[in-house]
């Protein structure tokens, strides 16, 4: 690897996944350590003055635009003046940021995969601060890879999958909608594809714009719930019967969440050669992390 790569966000779960895989093909990453406040403004154009990487990686704050049951509005306020200052600073000094999205920026009205030319139409505070972040990111960055990814899954205990996971050994009914679709999408394979975008851009391929991606096999809550209930059974007397077959509209984040969320994946895969991995495949590492943590 000839660039220099600056990860913020080294310390979650996503982070985390990419620092491991990127150590088994011997590429490292500068990971600082964020402020007692977290990254803003000043503190990013401190980082990126003194360092200089050639790509700066940004999951800064993938816990709250991909885990986080809810998001306090001043924070994502926070969010997007420093997303705007990264994108100045990477243009400033030529730097290429890759920067994640998420689905959740169409409303999920259309039945049919969503590609990287349709219209966003976001739900919600959150969605409407993630497109934000992307127009920031467009307008002011020309070097930029936008990857909106899937149903984002990882082991962190206070994420979507531990919370799940959580009130599965509680014993409580839980409501899961069955006519809700989407791509979900294990933190290792998210992972793998940042790590493959990062090193075909080391091949000073100019590959910039938006990309799709999300586990194979679009699916829903409910098939999704049973999945991660039979890997985790392994680990845990749990009971399968406290899974409830519920329709989206009487789900208590329907106004939030998008009934089809399902993403079009072929422009990476035409572009990058990435193919998507079956989601199923991922959760048995998933789990295991998740208890040995815990």
């Amino acid at each position: 690897m000839r660039m220099r790569l600056m990860l913020l966000g080294g310390g979650n779960a996503l982070g985390q996944a990419l620092i491991r895989l990127g150590a088994e093909e011997d590429i490292g990453f500068l990971a600082p350590r964020p402020p007692a406040q977290g990254w803003d403004a000043a503190s990013l154009t401190q980082l990126l003055d003194d360092n200089r990487p050639d790509v700066v990686i940004n999951l800064a704050y993938y816990f709250d635009w991909f885990q986080s049951s809810q998001v306090d509005e001043a924070a994502l306020g926070s969010q997007e003046r420093a997303v705007e200052r990264l994108a100045e600073l990477c243009q400033h000094h030529d730097f290429i940021l890759l920067q994640p999205s998420s689905y959740r920026v169409f409303d999920g009205a259309r039945t049919t995969a969503y590609s990287e030319k349709d219209e966003v139409a976001p739900l919600d505070t959150r969605s409407q601060a993630l497109c934000r972040f992307e127009q920031s990111v467009r307008a002011l960055c020309p070097r930029h890879v936008l990857l909106r990814f899937g149903w984002l899954l990882d082991e962190s205990a206070d994420g979507i999958l531990g919370r799940f996971l959580q009130r599965l050994e509680q014993g409580e009914s839980i409501d899961l909608a069955d006519d809700r679709r989407g791509n979900p999408t294990p933190a290792d394979d998210a992972a793998r594809v940042l790590l493959a975008v990062i090193k075909q851009l080391d091949c000073q391929a100019p590959l910039w714009g938006t990309y799709h991606y999300g586990g194979h096999e679009a699916s829903t809550p409910l098939l999704v719930g049973q999945a991660i209930l039979a890997e985790a059974a392994k680990h845990r007397q749990l009971s399968a019967e406290i899974l409830q077959p519920t329709a989206h509209a009487d789900c208590s984040d329907a106004d939030d969440e998008p009934q089809h969320g399902v993403l079009a994946c072929k422009k990476i895969f035409n572009t990058f050669g990435i193919k998507p991995r079956a989601w199923r495949a991922g959760l048995p590492s998933l789990l295991e992390r998740y208890y040995r943590h815990g």
